[in-house]
Formats: structure tokens, C-alpha cells, sequence
């Protein structure tokens, strides 16, 4: 029906409505006379003819989708019509000095009753006869875990769209005053307890969690139950994401396996942040990789005055510089630089050309078994390409110097580990005597990251599996890229020069979990994809730390942030090894870095040398 023609309809509707209202008040009033003849009834009838009309312009009554009219409707309605009857009462007052109360009462009830009742009416109409399809064919049963106004909200739309593949059949809220009460006719039948139960009863074929309010930790240990009973499961977004304005309330997703990490947001100190970044020269090195394209982002929310896009690959620095010339503040300048960080002179040049106020070094080769098989890739690049860039930092005066480290520094078996822990021995070194403020900051895996095993699970779960998992005891600590990154500029905020700083990972994970799940929240059954254990590879270990027993200190500088204890060695050790390193055998190299990054005595160092 076009607009027109509803509009017409509406008003006749309404029109017959209102005259209807005030004359059977009156005759319900006075049944012998014959209202026809009253002359004040019938300017009575006519100003609220048109009082009702007005209003109901002025209230969008004839512009409103009627089959999906909620409260706010109905008091639109409520205003209208009481405002029409107050019309009436005042031109009753003006022409006659006198307010027939009781025949305006009636005309008000009847008017609301009629007019709500009559739109009641056409949603009751559409949805029976208009649509003209079962409400039950084809539709997947659904289980509402949350019987708030968001759940209600999303059982609304469910029911009103009849091409939606879901049919909501229950709810679930831990809320027991809502336990047995119905909403849209589906009950509420108890606690998140009972999700097996019921998805078992009633043959539940998906679930939604419409429960904004809940907690990261919280949701997440809802969303692992709701994937245990194998049912595809969805969630409403968490509340920081609606307030922050990156999605609305409707918006369903599935779960990710971000969700199931249960890691709240921190609340950064923004204004510490900003008085580092906004307007400053910040170069990021590793710019193109996951951690450091993240790390570009964040920085660019602080308005910095350049970004220095430095990185080896022509394609990932080429995809980030295009991406941040959408996003950044037309006072800040992108600067895409191809360069490799082992060549020191032309980390020399870049950094006494742009003479950048912070740098964030991410680059570097962090394959733990791909390094085991290129040893001296892993030295190059790992320390002295770190060294060049820590150099060049300190010799054009830099004010902040941030290094991205990993858990895996901490008592490495492998060379990767190793010459990470050596990296941040140069640089803890270099802050004993500078102005430049040296650090590190050191944390596990992030989902997502190129690096990481999700994307390969993600692989393999396309191709049909098996999904290959090393030991099914194996853990490993894991955070979101954007946590990661955004924890990364909060602990450059606190350097004061030398430490070695660490996130807190939360609660290590299994890997054989993390595989189950991803292939639960990829619609499968474990049967269906498999999990083939292939054995640990060269370098590996089964269970990563954050700290060894010397360096923990469990004290907390800022939410998820806390320094390690990590002793350097002397400068002439360092300087010894570093002469050193480019001489020895592929086996002098990782008996050396090995033993210095598990503080044991190697054959290579100074007699003299001690750790300090």
C-alpha cells in the first residue's frame, strides 16, 4: 500500500473514530435526547475533529510502521488524543463557560481505547493474513539466552520476519523473577544452568546470547558452554562496543574465538598517551606485520603529527599506508619508508632524516621452527637489526624507544627466544647512559596474527582437516591484536628508561581447545574436521612464561601491566658477544644465546664477565 493510500485510510479510520467517541459519550450520558439537535455538541464534534487531526500530524500518527509500534507509539497515541479532548474543554469553557467533564471523560477513554485498538488491529491483520506464511516452516528453533529488553528485542524481530531462518521457541535469564513469565507467548523457563537440558528438550537448533551488559570474562564462559552443546551460536555485542559506537544493539555475529578468551578492556590513561603521541613524529618499525599495522592504528587515533611507515615489504607497507590515508586526521602525515632494518646506514639516514620523537620496533622474525632452520636470519635481523635501530635512536636523540618482545625470550630452548632475550639486553643496555628512554615490552601470542595458529586452523578446517595440533598438552598465552597494541603505547607512557615491561596474559590456553573450538564456531563437528597430534617441533616448548622465577614481580604499575625484574649483562660482555656472534659456527651461535638468555656461563664469554 503506498503512503498515500495509508494516510487516507488512517484518516478516515480516525475520523470515524472520533466522532464516534464524543457522540456515544454524550447519548451514554443522555439517552432520551437527540444529540443531532445540540448545536454545542456539534461544535464540540468539530473541534475535536480537527484538534485530533492536528495533533496527530504533529505526533507522526499517520506516518508510523503500525506492526512494529512498541510504548513510544502508544504514548504518542496518549498525547494526541488527550491533547485533542483539552482543546475541546478549552472552546467548551470559551463558548458556553462551562466543561461537560463527564461526556469528555468517556469521549477520552473510548478515543484511546478505539484508536489504539484499531492499529493493534492492523499488526494483528498483517501478521495472521498479510504475510500469508507458517510461522514454524523451515525455521531453525532458537534459544534466547537473555530475557532483557535486548533479548525481548531480538524475539520481536524474529517473529515479525517470517523470512528470518529463526524461530525463537525459549528463553533462559538468570534474572528468577522472570523464571515461568511469558514474553510474546515463549516462556522463560530458568537459569543459564540449564542450556544442555534445554537445547536437549526441545530440540534446539541455535542459540543467541542477547546480554550486553555481561562482562568479557563473564560472556565468555557463557559462550564456551553454549559451543559445548555443539548448537551454532550467536551473540549481541558487548556493551563498550555499543557505547563506543562501533556497532548498534541489532546487530547479531557469531562468536568468535576472540570472545572466548574472557578478557575485559583495560581503560587506558588516554592522557598520558596523548601528551607522548599528539603532534609528535612516531616511526613503527615491522609496520606491514600484524602487530605493528595495529600499532599504526592506534597511534593514528592521537593525531600525531608523522607516522613512519617503516617496513621490508613493498605490498604490506603499500596496504597500510592505503588503509591509514582513509582513517588519519588531515594533520598528520604518512610516511612509507621500504627498508630493512639490517642495513644500519640506511636506519641511520631514515632516522636522522624524519628525527622521530617515539619509536616502536616490531620488527622481526618470530617463527619459532622456521628460525630453528635459519639460525643466523634470526641473529641478523633479531639483534642487530634491533641494535641499528636502538642506536640510531639513541644518537639523534629520540625521546622514547618501545621494543616488542615475546614470552618466548623467557628460558628459550630455541634461537628465535634467544635472540629476542639477547635483543632486549642491547637495548636495557643502551638505557644505562642515554637520554633516550629504552624499553621492552614483552607478551605472548595474538590471535589473528599472521604467526599465529588460527589462521592456520582456519586453513585447514576450510580444506576439510585434519586440524594439526603438536601435543594435546601443549598451552600458549594469547591476547587480541588491538589489546596487545593499545597496552603497547600505555607501557611506553611508564618507561623511565631499562625495563623490561609485561602484559598480562590472562589464563594460559590448550591448544587442542583453542582447536575444538574454532572448529565448533566453523559450524562443524570434531568428527567431521579431526585433530591429528603431529608431534613438537624443533625449538618448541610445551608451556610458555611471561617471566622466569629471578624476574617476577607481581606488583602491577598499571592495570595488565607490570615489570619484569630482567637483569642485562655488562656492557663488555655485550660488546664482546656482539664482536663474536658474525665469527662462530652456526653451533657457537646457539650454545652462546641460548646460555646467556637462560643466565648460564658460556665457553665464548670474558672470563671476567658477570651478569649485572
Amino acid at each position: 500500500m503506498s503512503l498515500r493510500k495509508r494516510m487516507s485510510l488512517l484518516v478516515f479510520v480516525d475520523s470515524a473514530i472520533v466522532l464516534f467517541s464524543i457522540y456515544i459519550g454524550y447519548f451514554l450520558l443522555h439517552p432520551i435526547d437527540n444529540p443531532f439537535t445540540n448545536t454545542f455538541l456539534l461544535i464540540s464534534s468539530l473541534t475535536i475533529f480537527l484538534a485530533h487531526h492536528g495533533f496527530a500530524m504533529y505526533y507522526g500518527l499517520y506516518r508510523k510502521v503500525w506492526e512494529y509500534a512498541s510504548i513510544r507509539e502508544l504514548v504518542s497515541i496518549f498525547k494526541a488524543v488527550t491533547f485533542s479532548i483539552l482543546t475541546v474543554a478549552l472552546v467548551q469553557f470559551l463558548v458556553k463557560g462551562d466543561i461537560l467533564y463527564r461526556a469528555l471523560s468517556i469521549t477520552w477513554m473510548l478515543h484511546i481505547l478505539l484508536i489504539g485498538g484499531s492499529r493493534l488491529s492492523w499488526r494483528v491483520l498483517r501478521n495472521k493474513f498479510v504475510s500469508g506464511v507458517s510461522v514454524e516452516e523451515g525455521r531453525k528453533r532458537t534459544l534466547i539466552i537473555g530475557a532483557g529488553s535486548a533479548g525481548t528485542m531480538i524475539a520481536r524481530q524474529l517473529l515479525e520476519n517470517n523470512e528470518s531462518p529463526l524461530m525463537p521457541v525459549a528463553f533462559l535469564d538468570d534474572n528468577t523473577t522472570k523464571i515461568g513469565l511469558e514474553i510474546f507467548n515463549i516462556r522463560v523457563l530458568g537459569g543459564t544452568e540449564i542450556i544442555e537440558d534445554a537445547v536437549n528438550d526441545l530440540d534446539i537448533e541455535h542459540i543467541i546470547i542477547a546480554i550486553p551488559s555481561l562482562d568479557k570474562s563473564t560472556g565468555s564462559i557463557l559462550m564456551q558452554h553454549c559451543l559445548d552443546t555443539g548448537i551454532r551460536t550467536q551473540t549481541m555485542p558487548f556493551i563498550e562496543d555499543l557505547l563506543t559506537g562501533k556497532v548498534s544493539i541489532n546487530q547479531i555475529r557469531d562468536v568468535k574465538i576472540e570472545d572466548l578468551l574472557g578478557r575485559d578492556e583495560v581503560e587506558l590513561d588516554v592522557e598520558s598517551i596523548s601528551t607522548k603521541l599528539t603532534n609528535k613524529k612516531i616511526l613503527v618499525t615491522g609496520a606491514g606485520g600484524s602487530i605493528g599495522s595495529e600499532i599504526c592504528r592506534q597511534v593514528a587515533r592521537f593525531d600525531p603529527k608523522q607516522i613512519i611507515l617503516l617496513g621490508h615489504g613493498e605490498n604490506s607497507i603499500y596496504t597500510i599506508d592505503m588503509e591509514l590515508r582513509r582513517k588519519v586526521s588531515p594533520n598528520t602525515e604518512l610516511i612509507p619508508i621500504i627498508a630493512d632494518i639490517k642495513d644500519r646506514n640506511r636506519i641511520f639516514d631514515i632516522v636522522a632524516d624524519y628525527k622521530p620523537d617515539v619509536i616502536y620496533h616490531a620488527a622481526a622474525h618470530k617463527h619459532v621452527p622456521l628460525m630453528e632452520y635459519n639460525p643466523m636470519e634470526a641473529v641478523k635481523n633479531n639483534i642487530f637489526g634491533t641494535k641499528n635501530v636502538a642506536e640510531a635512536a639513541n644518537m639523534f636523540g629520540v625521546s622514547y624507544f618501545v621494543m616488542i618482545s615475546t614470552d618466548k625470550a623467557v628460558n628459550p630452548p630455541n634461537i628465535m627466544g634467544a635472540t629476542k632475550r639477547f635483543a632486549e639486553m642491547v637495548v636495557q643496555n643502551l638505557a644505562k647512559d642515554s637520554e633516550t628512554k629504552f624499553a621492552a615490552v614483552r607478551f605472548g601470542n595474538v590471535l589473528g596474527s599472521r604467526g599465529s595458529v588460527v589462521p592456520l586452523f582456519k586453513k585447514q578446517i576450510a580444506e576439510g582437516g585434519p586440524i594439526t595440533v603438536t601435543d594435546p598438552k601443549m598451552t600458549r598465552y594469547f591476547m587480541t591484536i588491538p589489546e596487545a597494541s593499545r597496552l603497547v603505547l600505555q607501557a611506553g607512557t611508564l618507561a623511565n628508561g631499562g625495563e623490561v615491561f609485561v602484559l598480562d596474559m590472562g589464563e594460559p590456553v590448550k591448544i587442542v581447545d583453542l582447536a575444538k573450538n574454532l572448529i565448533n564456531l566453523s559450524g562443524y563437528e570434531e568428527n567431521e574436521i579431526g585433530i591429528k597430534f603431529s608431534g613438537i617441533r624443533p625449538g618448541e616448548k610445551l608451556y610458555e612464561e611471561l617471566l622466569n622465577e629471578n624476574e617476577i614481580q607481581s606488583r602491577f604499575i598499571f592495570p595488565k601491566i607490570h615489570i619484569g625484574k630482567a637483569s642485562p649483562i655488562s656492557e663488555r660482555e655485550l660488546e664482546y658477544v656482539l664482536e663474536k656472534l658474525p665469527e662462530m659456527t652456526v653451533r657457537e651461535v646457539r650454545e652462546t644465546l641460548i646460555g646467556l638468555a637462560n643466565q648460564k656461563n658460556v665457553k665464548v664469554l670474558l672470563p671476567q664477565a658477570t651478569y649485572g
